[in-house]
């Protein structure tokens, strides 16, 4: 089959995966009030690649994403002469999505894309992170807010070491010093 029609399936494959999982997320499930919640947001993603996996797996193996045709490149298991084309088709229809998306949600009432748009994962954008704990000390408010303190401060350790250390009991409950179990 051509690399024409392969990459073809990968950028719908891949747009078919950004819009329901990632629109799920965006348009069906809020934090706290979770909506279709987490596992109704899992669901979307798993049920997009099974659906692609029947659609288009034929056509193109139905990689979805660039990591996984470099995996499978890296592996031996994907020629090297189409990894280009499947990435170039894979980034284009996930930003296609995205932006199908964007203008979807951009209708809805008391939408802002400076609310972060679904984001995750990390300080401000980390959901169920009450607003006290947002100052960058691994979500504690145990530090009080200074304003002499300045803007180039470097981030926190939040290592799982820093927080058994500071506790003085690890995770399986032995002792911890500062430099790990006593």
């Amino acid at each position: 089959m051509s690399i024409l029609k392969r990459s073809g399936a990968e950028f719908i494959g891949t747009f078919w995966l950004v819009f329901s999982g990632c629109g799920s997320a965006v348009l069906a499930a809020a934090f706290p009030a979770v909506g279709i919640g987490l596992l109704g947001v899992a669901l979307a993603f798993g049920l997009t690649v099974l659906t692609m996996a029947y659609a288009v797996g034929h056509i193109s193996c139905a990689h979805l994403n660039p990591a996984v045709s470099i995996g499978l490149w890296a592996g031996g298991r994907f020629p090297a002469k189409d990894l280009g084309p499947y990435i170039v088709a894979q980034v284009l229809g996930g930003i296609a999505a995205a932006a199908v998306l964007w203008v979807i949600a951009s209708g809805k009432s008391g939408f802002s894309s400076l609310a972060g748009f679904a984001a995750n994962g990390y300080g401000g954008h980390s959901p169920g992170v009450p607003a006290r704990g947002r100052s960058g000390s691994c979500g504690s408010s145990s530090s009080p807010p200074s304003a002499a303190r300045s803007s180039r401060a470097s981030p926190p350790d939040c290592s799982p070491n820093r927080r058994r250390s500071q506790s003085g009991v690890g995770a399986a409950g032995n002792r911890t010093g500062p430099r790990g179990p006593v």
